[in-house]
């Protein structure tokens, strides 16, 4: 499963388990580290007072050659099971005494003493000692005993490998408890904003827990739906109002002529009814788009100071989920914009002017390739009838319908644009059409609505709301728009508009 499927509870869970695995790891590696170490320093300071006894006991031995005795100060080492064995050297480096912890283990002895200190061997741990009496060297102590590193550090992997699994699941079980003040409210929007799309049902409400940004959130998701539920329901209340009262007229018109004059007042009446309460809906988008922006900026926000003020706390793996988190609500502010800019086109007044089609068209696909900067794209323009219409607006059509082109074609090896138009009895009919990856003709119907890709976002990124603002346009003057293609073969998209309009004569 992606990490654009697993649910936000998933998520967090991860974040706790890895910053706790984390912390364990560094921990326990430090602590090891330091027993090692200290275990490492305390056996030789017990080897070297060994030394020293052995040395001290030694000395008359050494002065009287008598090794009888030496070796019978050296057998007291078999109290000590873990010295696999010693000697004692003369000042001349001499073998003096020996001993072996075991008769039949064969300790290899140097063959002439070294200099004060220790050393790690493949099996033990050596430590040579002077033996020292009235400032003068008589000889020299041995001792090699075991050093019982591996198995230390294997009993403090097993320790630390229960801590481990023993933290984990304490993790996991305090995480679930705490991540429900954060989880279920954003799991209860889900849940309502399904039962909306699926069921209609505007009157369903999140549960408000908290006051924070997610507080915000529910408080602006359960207004909306309050709002669009008494939008829904006048608009259906209109509806059927209208319906009825076309009927009453049809029955009219067949009993009494003299009530069509007031049957037809009355339908333009609610048909203005119904505009206006189009226009609230347009409205109210706006606002509530407008209202959304606080929580995403809020939480696109708190995820630049987390990562900012809290990077030295934070593996890569929790950098990168945040940087997805400050992604999709970079993403989620795009989307709010253009649904602003759809909102805003159906207040915008028109503004005719003469329009030079081609040269639109031209100047707009060079200003999109200057700011690409992708591969050459080869770029076909042919002559194209002139028009009337709003200037602001057409730059709009062709900015969206080029920059898909451009898009949904980079990945060809040699990307084709094509631009040109057809002049007809009653319209005239321009068409964009490129190489690119092209669609299923059986959705091309879903194309110009809000929100409606047929593409996924990782592959050819977009909003979806590009091709509503051009088909929103182009009825606005009167025309019409549609696509076909095919997939992997590219795809063509038209746009008409009336004779009269491009001849520039209204």
């Amino acid at each position: 499963m992606s990490s654009r499927q697993t649910s936000v509870h998933r998520k967090l869970l991860f974040v706790v388990l890895a910053t706790t695995a984390a912390a364990l790891a560094i921990t326990g590696a430090a602590m090891v580290f330091y027993d090692l170490r200290t275990f490492r320093d305390t056996w030789i300071a017990d080897l070297t007072a060994q030394a020293d006894i052995l040395g001290q006991a030694a000395a008359p031995a050494l002065e009287f050659e008598d090794p009888t005795s030496a070796h019978a100060y050296l057998a007291l080492l078999r109290a000590k099971p873990d010295i696999m064995g010693a000697a004692i050297y003369t000042s001349k480096g001499t073998m003096f005494a020996e001993y072996s912890a075991s008769p039949h283990a064969e300790i290899e002895f140097p063959k002439l003493p070294d200099l004060d200190g220790s050393r790690t061997v493949r099996n033990g741990l050596e430590l040579f000692k002077r033996i020292v009496n009235d400032d003068e060297i008589l000889g020299t102590v041995y001792i090699k005993a075991r050093y019982p590193i591996v198995e230390r550090l294997t009993n403090y992997l097993g320790i630390f490998g229960a801590v481990m699994v023993l933290s984990l699941i304490a993790s996991v079980l305090i995480s679930r408890q705490l991540q429900k003040s954060i989880t279920q409210p954003i799991l209860e929007i889900a849940a309502v904003a399904r039962g909306v799309v699926e069921r209609r049902d505007f009157e369903s409400r999140a549960n408000k827990t908290t006051s924070d940004e997610i507080g915000v959130l529910v408080d602006a998701f359960n207004g909306m739906l309050s709002e669009l539920g008494d939008r829904t329901r006048t608009l259906e209340k209109s509806n059927r109002d209208l319906e009825h009262e076309v009927g009453e007229r049809t029955r009219a018109e067949q009993a009494l002529q003299t009530l069509n004059a007031e049957l037809e007042e009355r339908v333009a009446a609610r048909t203005t009814q119904l505009e206006a309460a189009n226009k609230d809906l347009e409205g109210f988008s706006y606002s509530v788009s407008h209202d959304l922006r606080a929580p995403i900026r809020a939480i696109s926000g708190f995820c630049t100071l987390l990562i900012e003020d809290h990077k030295d706390k934070l593996d890569a793996e929790a950098r990168r989920k945040l940087d997805i988190i400050a992604a999709e609500a970079g993403r989620m502010g795009r989307l709010i914009d253009d649904l602003l800019a759809f909102s805003r086109l159906g207040r915008k007044a028109l503004e005719p002017a003469d329009l030079d089609m081609a040269e639109l068209a031209r100047s707009t696909f060079e200003r999109l390739r200057r700011a690409d900067g992708a591969k050459p794209v080869e770029f076909r323009l042919s002559s194209l009838p002139h028009a009337r219409g709003d200037r602001s607006l057409f730059e709009q059509v062709w900015i969206n319908l080029l920059s898909n082109a451009l898009k949904f074609s980079s990945k060809r090896d040699s990307p084709l644009v094509e631009v040109g138009g057809i002049s007809e009895e009653s319209e005239v009919i321009y068409f964009v059409r490129d190489n690119g990856a092209g669609f299923d003709g059986k959705y091309a119907p879903r194309l110009f609505g809000v929100f409606q890709r047929l593409h996924n976002d990782t592959e050819f990124p977009g909003t979806g709301v590009g091709l509503a603002l051009v088909h929103k346009i182009v009825t606005r003057h009167g025309g019409r728009i549609w696509a076909d293609g095919k997939l992997g073969e590219g795809a063509t998209f038209h746009f008409t508009l009336p004779k009269e309009t491009a001849d520039g004569r209204v």
